[in-house]
């Protein structure tokens, strides 16, 4: 329901209806309760506000009678008893009186914050809740009254002052004499009538407004003016601007009252009203659609004094502009009569200038960019007028001195996982703009997304989203985000007395394009080629010379590209637009074989130097550079370049590893290898190799796969050094092992062997842990010390990283646990340092090992939790193996069998099958399923499980291969055959492994 007491009494239903009431004392009652809405009023107030100083005899009964009145009246549910009285179970902003004193608050702060619009606004509600006298039928009331009233008044006074904060001077004049005479002594209101006075340019008035108001003062109360009085009686004998334009009266042409709300660029708004105070020229930037107009508008109207916008779409020539801003200015020529008619008549520009001498105004240029005139015109203006303030907007800067250029960008974008899209301009503006033209139009999480992903694809034009939004009449929110790539199609139907060229999505786009010169749209088109953007130097690649940077720096100030940081970036719909022309130009294939050698270029580059000192930039550069070369390699997968896809894999191999990037790397790999036949293409054998085990990076491989990668193995099992592809010597050993016959005591490579220093490194490193697997702990040591020292020489971070890794297993090996767990500290902030998030997983495995062996479970359970997702974000399936694997462990030591078999097996089926770097992990996760095996007394499943991890140790994990014969020695003992287990410490790990396959074929 809804109560007015801000005059006669009423209530309203919520269906409008009023209610009726009943005689003058439930009346005043429902008054006085509504005054006090949700609190209880006491009784004996009540009875002196109804009863006065002579209540009738019986009046709690007299009292008791009016509320079961008025509780007929609004319901008993309304109208709440209490000991100490009564009250009105009510919102007290469903009352009028305390919305108007909350609207008059909201609106006094608006105020002082300087949002006179706002202000104006929320005052003008406030006090078209009033109807007459208020509480009139509660004549008792009357401290309550004189408070109202005085809250009204000054109301009036602070809406009087938004207005003139707002330049309508002249139309306050007459309002304000009115309030003076029924206020006089209202100073405030005798100073506001002076600044609307001198504001209207009537200066005389102003200062006799002043005389009399002291003359009354001195008269009635005997006392001189205050402050605020006399503070305008010196403004205007000073003729301060602050109070208004004196002479020619308050000009606001061409503002019209918008009719959509304003969102999104608070802070655009009040930088630029702080700017337009300092500097006498302002151009706002920015694509088409930005929202460059709507900003200027709303600078506009919040810019006290005289304010002229003039619009230059529709001004063809600049021989026209002139007389456009007369027009826009309400300046027409004058006939010429008497003895002067037969002269000739100033020229529009003349009688311009002339008009603007002296003028104080703000004149807003709308659409410079397509005419070099309005540059010419705002310098001849700026110089010849002093009191002259311009705000421009266009495609580009006017590049007059002393311009102040403002960028305007599209609205803010929510990240894909943003908490809350609505606190992103872009989604609010769309939600607005979708409930305006269909009113059950609601957002649940799902659909916040789905908006989110729709401003995300329209780049956060404001154009753009509100097209797309308007198109919710006809279609669904699904609807309009699936059409997305037909947008030029799609965003068509713009408001009907908009200009044509902000009608549809195609007309914004080819305003601007055809602004440009040809060179400068064979370049714009030619970019849109690039998925990520790029450096100046792409755009030269794709120019065909040096004068691409130039063409590309014009491309940017004229908004068609964003310059930033040294890179370019095309908006998504430019791009799409550029990219019609491209094809209608017959360019395409062209410009896709260009943009795929530049990137095979630039991956060349990289890759010599990701081994290097400068592998930290390189790696930056490379992340920028990713979605573009991931680009080219699916462009030379579609069009059948084999040779091209193989160097560009063989190239980018060592990024992805460091990267981390297993899936990509697989997914792009494996695609390659559909194109190419068993045999890999003359002279590519390494590239054809890298692509390979690339493909295999995410432990997924199909069977064609691994006939691929079985054949692999056996071509280069006697591997020579060096390879063409130097990153080959990295990742061939993770799924082949050592060559066959490889002796690690013969390590050291001749010195006349044409190697690289990081070549040399790396070798000394899988020389390590092959010593390593041999259980040769010594020398391991040795060469993981050696090759670290060779990393660091070059200043490698990542084979620095590898090597601390060796030393760390070294370490745990040992039952130094502590000295593991420092290590992995070093290992971390490499891998931190690098943004190796496969790496970072696989220390985390590392070192909550050795935490595990210092019996802290809980954090140990922590870290493989860690590893676990992060290897699960990145695929790297031997990770999560790894530390699947831990978390059995763990779970086995804190005696949950149950829990630990589930996350042995789970890690089993993870292991990828043909990577030689993951036989350790795999044998010992059979260890580990063999001996719960035990523990449950399954002898038989028990000694499968350590036969096949003795198998998975090869023979060559020494140590492994130990355990693995104790634990079938012990599962012999369990089943009473004493003399297997003897038998069984004498043997060495493949005649061990040949006696456990006999007995398991024998049934025993």
């Amino acid at each position: 329901m809804r109560f007015e007491i801000l005059g006669p009494a009423r209530v309203r239903d919520d269906d409008g209806r009023e209610i009726p009431l009943g005689g003058p004392r439930v009346r005043a009652l429902l008054v006085l309760l509504a005054l006090h809405a949700g609190r209880i009023v006491p009784t004996e107030q009540l009875v002196d506000e109804l009863y006065g100083t002579q209540p009738p005899d019986g009046v709690a009964n007299a009292l008791q009678s009016q509320v079961s009145r008025l509780r007929r009246s609004l319901g008993r549910d309304l109208v709440e008893f209490h000991p100490a009285g009564y009250r009105l179970a009510a919102d007290p902003l469903h009352v009028d009186a305390h919305r108007f004193e909350r609207l008059a608050a909201d609106g006094r702060q608006a105020l002082g914050a300087g949002d006179a619009r706002t202000a104006a606004a929320l005052l003008r509600q406030a006090l078209d809740l009033w109807r007459g006298l208020p509480l009139s039928d509660a004549p008792l009331a009357e401290a309550a009254v004189t408070r109202l009233q005085e809250l009204r008044l000054a109301a009036v006074e602070d809406r009087v002052q938004a207005d003139l904060d707002l330049g309508r001077h002249r139309d306050l004049v007459a309002e304000l004499r009115e309030l003076i005479a029924a206020h006089p002594l209202r100073e405030r209101l005798r100073a506001q009538l002076m600044r609307a006075l001198y504001g209207s340019g009537r200066q005389a008035e102003a200062l006799t407004a002043y005389e009399e108001g002291r003359r009354i003062l001195d008269e009635e109360l005997g006392v001189e003016p205050g402050a605020e009085m006399a503070a305008a009686h010196l403004a205007v004998l000073r003729a301060d601007p602050s109070l208004g334009a004196a002479g020619e009266g308050v000009l606001r042409q061409g503002l019209r009252a918008q009719l959509t709300s304003f969102v999104g660029r608070a802070g655009d708004l009040s930088r630029l009203g702080e700017l337009l105070e300092s500097a006498r020229l302002v151009t706002l930037i920015g694509p088409g659609g930005a929202g460059k107009t709507r900003l200027a508008i709303e600078a506009a109207e919040r810019t006290p004094g005289d304010v002229c916008l003039v619009e230059l779409a529709p001004v063809t020539g600049g021989a026209d502009l002139p007389g456009a801003v007369l027009a826009a200015l309400g300046i027409r020529d004058a006939p010429l009569t008497g003895p002067d008619r037969h002269q000739p008549q100033p020229q529009p520009r003349e009688r311009l200038v002339a008009a603007l001498a002296d003028r104080k105004l703000l004149l807003v240029l709308d659409n410079c960019e397509h005419l070099v005139a309005a540059a010419e015109l705002a310098d001849e203006l700026l110089a010849a007028c002093p009191a002259l303030r311009v705000l421009a907007t266009s495609r580009e800067a006017l590049g007059i001195i002393g311009e102040s250029i403002v960028p305007v960008s599209p609205l803010r974008l929510p990240p894909p996982e943003a908490g809350n899209p609505l606190e992103y301009p872009s989604v609010r503006l769309f939600a607005e703009r979708a409930a305006a033209v269909r009113q059950d139009f609601t957002m649940d999480g799902q659909d916040l997304e789905r908006v989110a992903g729709i401003c995300r694809a329209l780049d956060g034009l404001p154009l753009a989203i509100e097209l797309a939004a308007a198109r919710l009449r006809t279609l669904t929110l699904d609807e309009v985000a699936d059409r997305l790539d037909d947008r030029f199609r799609l965003l068509t139907r713009g408001s009907r007395t908009a200009l044509p060229r902000h009608q549809t999505l195609r007309a914004v786009v080819d305003w601007s394009w055809e602004l440009l010169d040809a060179e400068e749209q064979r370049l714009a088109r030619r970019l849109t080629v690039f998925v990520g953007g790029g450096r100046a130097e792409a755009a030269e690649r794709m120019y065909g010379g040096a004068a691409g940077e130039d063409v590309l720096t014009s491309l940017a100030e004229k908004s068609l590209v964003e310059l930033a940081g040294g890179r370019f970036r095309m908006l998504e719909t430019i791009r799409a637009y550029g990219a019609e022309r491209l094809a209608e130009a017959g360019e395409l294939d062209e410009a896709l074989a260009t943009h795929a050698a530049y990137c095979l270029d630039l991956a060349g580059r990289a890759d010599a130097r990701l081994r290097t000192r400068d592998q930290l930039p390189w790696l930056a550069r490379m992340d920028e550079e990713s979605d573009d070369l991931h680009a080219a390699i699916r462009w030379a997968i579609d069009a059948g370049r084999v040779e091209d896809g193989l160097l560009l894999v063989s190239r980018m191999a060592c990024y992805w590893w460091m990267r981390g990037l297993r899936v990509i790397s697989a997914k792009l790999s494996g695609a390659l290898l559909g194109r190419i036949g068993e045999d890999p293409p003359e002279g590519m054998e390494d590239e054809y190799a890298i692509c390979v085990l690339s493909a295999m990076a995410d432990g997924r491989a199909d069977a064609p796969l691994m006939r691929r990668h079985e054949r692999l193995v056996a071509e280069m099992a006697d591997m020579k050094l060096p390879f063409r592809v130097e990153f080959l010597t990295m990742l061939l050993p993770l799924f082949t092992g050592p060559p066959r016959g490889y002796r690690p005591h013969d390590v050291e490579p001749p010195p006349d062997l044409p190697l690289t220093p990081w070549t040399r490194a790396l070798i000394h490193l899988g020389t390590g842990f092959v010593h390593h697997s041999q259980n040769e702990l010594a020398e391991a040591e040795e060469r993981f010390t050696g090759a670290l020292g060779a990393f660091q020489k070059i200043g490698e971070r990542w084979g620095s990283m590898l090597a601390l890794g060796g030393l760390q297993d070294l370490a745990f090996e040992t039952g130094d646990y502590e000295r593991a767990t420092t290590l992995a500290g070093q290992t971390a902030a490499l891998a931190e340092e690098l943004g190796a998030s496969a790496d970072a997983a696989e220390n985390l495995c590392r070192r909550s090992d050795s935490v595990l062996c210092l019996g802290d479970l809980d954090e140990a359970e922590a870290g493989y939790r860690r590893a676990a997702e992060q290897a699960r974000r990145i695929g790297a399936v031997d990770t999560m193996a790894w530390a699947h694997l831990g978390l059995g462990e763990t779970a086995s030591r804190r005696g949950k069998g149950h829990e630990a078999r589930g996350y042995l097996e789970l890690a089993l089926a993870e292991i990828p099958e043909g990577w030689y770097s993951v036989v350790d992990t795999r044998t010992r996760i059979l260890l580990a399923l063999g001996h719960l095996d035990l523990a449950d007394g399954l002898e038989r499943s028990a000694w499968e499980r350590f036969r096949a991890a003795l198998d998975a140790a090869q023979g060559t994990f020494k140590q492994l291969s130990s355990l693995a014969i104790e634990g079938l020695a012990e599962t012999a003992r369990r089943r009473g055959e004493d003399g297997t287990a003897t038998l069984l410490a004498t043997l060495a790990p493949l005649e061990a492994l040949d006696l456990a396959a006999r007995r398991s074929a024998s049934g025993q």
